[in-house]
C-alpha cells in the first residue's frame, strides 16, 4: 500500500489542523492504521492509531483530548484533526499502515509514507 500524507503547514499556537493520509494499492480497510511524528533532534513518537473498521483508536497522553484519529474506508483516507496546537505539537507527521491489531510502536508498522510539516508558531 501506498501511503501519502497531506495537510500540514503554518499555524498559530491555538488554531486547528486537519491532516490527511491517502492511500492507493492494496485494500485500505486490511490495515490498521497510526500516526507518528518527528520534532527536530528527537526520535520519531507515536501518536495515534485506529482500528480497520475505526471502532476502535489509541491516543498519546501528550495529545490527548486535542486530538483526534478517524477514517474514511469508501475514500481510502485517514484524518487526524488536530485542535488547541502548541508549539511543541511542531514536528513532520508520518502515516503508517499495518497488518498487525493496533500497534504503538514504530516497528509494528509495515508501510510509511513522507511525512508533512506541521509548524505551530507561539
Amino acid at each position: 500500500v501506498q501511503l501519502q500524507a497531506s495537510g500540514g503547514g503554518l499555524v498559530q499556537a491555538g488554531g486547528s489542523l486537519r491532516l490527511s493520509c491517502a492511500a492507493s494499492g492494496r485494500t485500505f480497510s486490511s490495515y490498521a492504521m497510526g500516526w507518528f511524528r518527528q520534532a527536530p533532534g528527537r526520535e520519531r513518537e507515536f501518536v495515534s492509531v485506529i482500528s480497520r473498521n475505526g471502532g476502535i483508536t489509541y491516543i498519546s497522553d501528550s495529545v490527548k483530548g486535542r486530538f483526534t484519529i478517524s477514517r474514511d474506508n469508501a475514500k481510502n483516507t485517514m484524518y487526524l484533526q488536530m485542535n488547541s496546537l502548541k508549539p511543541e505539537d511542531t514536528a513532520v507527521y508520518y502515516c503508517a499502515a499495518t497488518g498487525r491489531p493496533l500497534p504503538t510502536m514504530l516497528g509494528g508498522y509495515d508501510y510509511w509514507g513522507p511525512g508533512t510539516l506541521v509548524t505551530v508558531s507561539s
